[in-house]
């Protein structure tokens, strides 16, 4: 026989207050999905293992664009965890992970603006545009900024060395790079 009165705890308005650290890392760890010139890997910083739990639970159902979402296995330091969400490294990814910033407004104390975004040793404010900046938003722009290298780059990333990318040999895209200063 069925319980009528099934038990259903999901997460409220402001749930995770003090829980959540404001910044968001990008690409620090391999997709378990695909490829890392394919799949953007964002992390967050949790508080609690049961609200790690809760949170990946949020990803998973709530947003159709996530492939993955999972909790670091162990805890870093006492009682404080990592959440991983994978989703496709694609043009509109910066808009895609400042909806999931902006949403998590509702559930922590935090708003957009408030943010930080961890890529490649650096910090900066999060923004849709300082992110599609920064972080390569295609799997051709990924390549092209870390070449053939991209599994040695990331052992460099991890050994705090410098990441080789790969030389631009065409004549009007180093002219543009020079009027970009990059």
């Amino acid at each position: 026989m069925l319980d009528k009165h099934l038990l259903s705890e999901s997460l409220s308005y402001k749930d995770m207050v003090g829980l959540i650290k404001p910044t968001i890392h990008i690409d620090e760890f391999s997709s378990k999905m695909g490829d890392d010139d394919d799949i953007v890997v964002a992390s967050f910083f949790v508080r609690d293992a049961q609200a790690a739990k809760d949170l990946v639970v949020w990803f998973e159902k709530g947003y159709d664009f996530i492939l993955d979402a999972s909790r670091s296995p162990g805890e870093l330091k006492p009682n404080r965890y990592l959440v991983y969400v994978e989703l496709r490294r694609r043009s509109d990814t910066g808009k895609k992970i400042y909806e999931l910033i902006d949403d998590l407004g509702t559930l922590s104390e935090w708003q957009p603006n408030e943010w930080t975004m961890h890529y490649n040793d650096k910090e900066y404010p999060f923004t849709v545009d300082q992110f599609d900046q920064v972080v390569p938003r295609t799997a051709r722009e990924y390549r092209n900024k870390y070449g053939d290298e991209g599994d040695l780059n990331e052992m460099r990333i991890a050994a705090g060395l410098k990441v080789h990318t790969k030389k631009v040999t065409d004549p009007e895209l180093k002219h543009l790079q020079a009027l970009a200063r990059i």
